[in-house]
């Protein structure tokens, strides 16, 4: 079941290339089938072993000889090492079958912020209701830790916020800081879902983690890239997989 469990998640990793290569695009995820991208030829089965096929043609396109971008290799990884996580976690049970939905979505959102920086609003409307069904928490519950923390990040964001377009905007005389905003609406849900899934204390340690991996990138993107825009989804994600899988805040509750 353990090796099963991979497979599946590697599969589905191949789907999840799909969704997040054409969602942003509208084109369709079922009709049409893959090609490649540089020469436009149809990728046949056999060439779309997940994992396999990026070997066995050691990232090349068998027919134009066009590099194939590592991050499909990386996404199936990802899925089939998620999926195998949780499994082994939860074992075969309903919270195992919403958990990797929710993942799934999750890992679609963050590879699109990356790339475009923004998301589509109704996978962050699916991944937010999917949240309340993979949680162990009542609804009352939940809805609380939900409204927490999205009425968190809404103050925190105006606070930052104010402080970019009136002070730093004044101190380096830069116009174009007086229509910044600090942090993205479509972290709102995600935030909630943190609330939602780890409750409060968990939530509030896998923010702590996000905000954490999050500053090298940054820093790269303000200093190197000159690009004041870091998506913060994919810090977010990795944040609430990090303690979900982890549990780092009790393991520091027991040394402190």
């Amino acid at each position: 079941m353990e090796l099963f469990s991979f497979i599946f998640g590697i599969c589905f990793g191949s789907f999840l290339n799909v969704l997040i290569l054409r969602l942003p695009l509208n084109q369709s995820v079922v009709t049409n089938r893959s090609r490649c991208p540089k020469c436009n030829h149809l990728i046949y089965w056999y060439h779309n072993i997940p994992l396999f096929s990026y070997l066995f043609l050691r990232a090349k396109c068998s027919y134009c000889g066009g590099k194939i971008s590592f991050l499909y290799f990386f996404i199936e990884l990802i899925s089939g090492i998620i999926t195998l996580a949780l499994f082994l976690k939860l074992g075969l049970s309903q919270e195992f079958i919403f958990m990797c939905l929710v993942s799934y979505v999750l890992i679609v959102l963050s590879f699109i912020d990356l790339k475009y920086k923004a998301v589509p609003d109704y996978l962050l409307l699916i991944v937010f209701i999917l949240s309340f069904f993979a949680t162990n928490f009542s609804i009352i519950e939940s809805f609380k830790n939900a409204f927490l923390f999205a009425g968190a990040f809404v103050l925190l964001n105006f606070v930052i916020t104010f402080y970019i377009q009136n002070v730093k905007s004044k101190l380096l005389k830069d116009e174009s800081l007086k229509n910044q905003e600090a942090l993205g609406e479509g972290d709102i849900p995600i935030i909630a879902m943190l609330g939602i899934i780890l409750g409060v204390s968990g939530g509030v340690f896998a923010i702590f983690l996000a905000a954490f991996f999050a500053i090298i990138p940054s820093i790269y993107s303000n200093f190197v890239k000159k690009d004041i825009q870091t998506p913060f989804i994919p810090y977010l994600v990795l944040g609430f997989f990090t303690e979900y899988f982890f549990d780092l805040e009790t393991i520091i509750k027991a040394f402190y």
